[in-house]
């Protein structure tokens, strides 16, 4: 086959420079040597984070007790299972990421308006759960060393000693993907389960403590079972974390050596893992209500409750592991492909996950924190905004395409996923339609009881009006398939 040189590297000659890059290109089947075991560590270093860990606590703010919590987080995580099993399939059998997948159902300029929209949300939680790990580095570090804590100051209205616990998460975020996604592969082998293994432990210090399951799993005497409305709010509570990353599941599974592998490791690493997790956290926090007199979430102010430096530097190295952990992996990682797609010519993988992690200090997170509902709401709506994509996704390469691609057409401008110079109509008029009644309630009051389920309604519509439009469509042609 016939290459041409592009800014220092080769690209096949059926390529458009502007849609190419080595980063992009389809994983060589011999470099697909990700196992289930791969796939489920990915995700049980991404599931184990402190956001997962304190969901338990707003499950149970909802009036739902224990059990009925861990059956909310099954049901969520088996829907997210299945749309992921569903979406990552394309990956796994093209090795395509899914800013490239893309575009056979949005076209190639198209194709860019959920990709952009999919980095933008990406960075949003890189900057998020990165503020959240250096607070607790900064914490920790205060607690062991009285200089750390002595150092005063501020500037753009965070501490100077918080800056620089931010900037020493950062470098650790920079080390972990410095030699790109197989040094992330192997650095998640070695998170996840070590993150289990101290949930573990922290798990029998809780049943040794409160004798069981603690006051926690405690149903009170004529318990009435939550609304099946409060329990579906929390079902699509627990979708809503990772409803996004649904959407680029394909940027793992590419790897992935088999359906089998991609299938298995997820179940694995997602559902299953997410119920046992959850577990582990209100059996831990059940504890902390018979230890310390009241239940304690947080899990770096439980460290801090127990008073013992040995402790706190073994918990809080745990912390910091899982936060990196979910970071990298579920965010830096989709977000550094998008960057490339948007500019193929000028990054490569590492450099663009440099960039991310610059533009994600500029999002000042210490600022959103103090308004904690203004985090979920963005994100929220981000997220009723990628349920359409998902939906889409799903019909064309199922219902459409018939599960067949012509690789070689995804990278060029004029293929048959051309459609009308570059912009495929069914595809942004379903996004545009899906996303709107989504996100209807995030600014029509009248319609605020939809908020909850905007992750189902974007779907439905999406996947539903692209159903109609690309049927009917002859833009979505699919053409000769050309395999390469």
């Amino acid at each position: 086959m016939q290459r041409a040189a592009v800014d220092g590297a080769e690209r096949p000659s059926w390529a458009d420079a502007g849609l190419y890059n080595p980063d992009l290109a389809p994983v060589p089947q011999a470099q697909r040597d990700w196992s289930w075991v791969n796939m489920a560590t990915v995700w049980m270093g991404m599931v184990h984070n402190v956001v997962v860990y304190e969901a338990a606590a707003g499950l149970m703010a909802l009036g739902l007790t224990a059990w009925e919590s861990l059956a909310a987080v099954a049901v969520g995580y088996a829907v997210l299972f299945l749309a992921m099993w569903f979406n990552a399939r394309a990956g796994t059998r093209y090795g395509l990421p899914f800013c490239v997948l893309i575009r056979s159902a949005f076209g190639p300029h198209g194709g860019q308006v959920p990709v952009v929209l999919r980095g933008f949300c990406a960075i949003f939680w890189v900057s998020v759960q990165g503020y959240a790990g250096a607070q607790a580095l900064d914490a920790m570090l205060a607690a062991l060393s009285p200089g750390w804590a002595a150092i005063g100051g501020a500037v753009l209205g965070m501490s100077l000693r918080l800056w620089l616990a931010m900037a020493l998460f950062w470098a650790l975020h920079a080390w972990i993907v410095s030699h790109g996604v197989h040094r992330i592969r192997n650095f998640e082998l070695v998170a996840g389960p070590a993150v289990i293994a101290v949930g573990a432990c922290a798990t029998a210090w809780g049943l040794h403590v409160a004798h069981g399951l603690g006051p926690l799993f405690a149903v009170p005497p004529g318990h009435h079972p939550a609304s099946w409305t409060t329990f579906f709010v929390g079902v699509t509570g627990m979708i809503g974390v990772w409803s996004t990353f649904a959407v680029n599941i394909p940027d793992l599974s590419r790897f992935a050596r088999s359906e089998r592998d991609q299938a298995l490791g997820q179940l694995i690493g997602l559902p299953i893992t997410a119920v046992v997790f959850m577990a582990m956290s209100v059996i831990t926090t059940s504890a902390t209500v018979i230890v310390f007199g009241h239940a304690i979430w947080d899990p770096v102010e439980l460290l801090l409750a127990f008073h013992s430096k040995w402790l706190l530097m073994f918990g809080g190295a745990t912390i910091i592991l899982a936060t990196l952990s979910v970071n990298v992996a579920a965010n830096i990682m989709p977000a550094s492909y998008d960057l490339v797609n948007l500019m193929p010519r000028r990054l490569r993988f590492g450099s663009a996950a440099t960039l991310v992690l610059a533009i994600a200090v500029l999002f000042a997170p210490w600022l959103w924190f103090r308004d904690a509902q203004g985090i979920f709401a963005v994100l929220g709506a981000l997220g009723g905004l990628l349920g359409p994509v998902t939906g889409i996704m799903l019909v064309d390469f199922y219902l459409i395409r018939r599960q067949h691609l012509s690789v070689a057409d995804l990278y060029r401008y004029d293929g048959i996923y051309g459609a009308r110079s570059g912009w495929n109509p069914a595809g942004l008029i379903a996004f545009v339609l899906g996303g709107a009644i989504a996100s209807a309630g995030y600014v029509i009051p009248a319609l605020a009881s939809l908020t909850g389920f905007s992750w189902f309604i974007g779907i439905a519509i999406g996947a539903g009006t692209y159903a109609v439009l690309a049927r009917r469509g002859s833009a979505l042609a699919t053409g000769p398939l050309r395999v390469v």
